[in-house]
């Protein structure tokens, strides 16, 4: 992994680890949804928001594409540290828009037009098949507000909603689709829910291991008969 990606792991990483401890990174519109929806005799074991291919709640396998290969280069991963691709990013981001984000659809799907055109423009192809360094390139004009042919939503206001949500799919409990198999707590040490911390956890400086890593689903009530 370059001393680029590195340096973007570690700024996502870092500027995730307070808000994941404060559960900031668990937004209001995904668990009111999920309130809503959630199917309360769901396995422990299963992801009942997660899609086989990681997508198709609401993006075609075009935009998916993009949104996948976008994703990781914002949140790279590296042997032993798994990245938005390894940690379902896109189905996140999927199921989001097909529910608590349905708002952002529009916002979406011009984004992704603006990009692919901008992309084809100024390198003869789309997003996915650029190489990291140009799909890099595009991402930095993006975020600088230098990308050419964005009206609504303007490049950056793209960009920064992207990595916000690439956060949310990284470190987000697990139920959300994203984060999977607790990929991104782990990355910042965090226990997920425990039943019981003692005085001695409460002060400890040290990541938190006694106890398994678990999300909202296996607190779950299950219905049985």
């Amino acid at each position: 992994m370059s001393t680029h990606d590195e340096a973007r792991r570690a700024f996502l990483i870092g500027a995730a680890v307070g808000t994941v401890a404060g559960a900031g990174l668990v937004p209001d519109a995904l668990g009111q949804d999920h309130e809503r929806h959630a199917a309360a005799n769901a396995p422990a074991s299963a992801h009942p928001h997660s899609t086989g291919a990681g997508h198709g709640a609401f993006l075609n396998d075009d935009d998916a594409a993009i949104v996948a290969a976008f994703t990781e280069r914002l949140m790279p991963g590296a042997p032993g540290k798994p990245g938005a691709r390894e940690a379902g990013v896109l189905n996140y981001i999927d199921l989001a828009l097909a529910g608590a984000y349905e708002d952002l659809q529009d916002f979406y799907r011009r984004g992704l037009a603006s990009l692919d055109a901008y992309c084809r423009k100024t390198h003869n192809a789309p997003f996915p098949r650029l190489d990291a360094a140009r799909q890099d390139k595009v991402i930095t004009a993006l975020e600088e507000g230098k990308a050419t042919g964005f009206t609504w939503p303007t490049a950056q206001a793209f960009f920064n909603t992207v990595r916000t949500h690439t956060m949310e799919g990284m470190f987000a409990d697990p139920i959300y689709g994203g984060n999977k198999d607790f990929a991104g707590w782990r990355l910042v040490s965090f226990p997920g829910a425990q039943p019981l911390f003692s005085p001695e956890d409460m002060k400890s400086k040290d990541a938190f291991t006694r106890l398994p890593i678990i999300g909202l689903q296996a607190q779950a009530p299950v219905r049985r008969g």
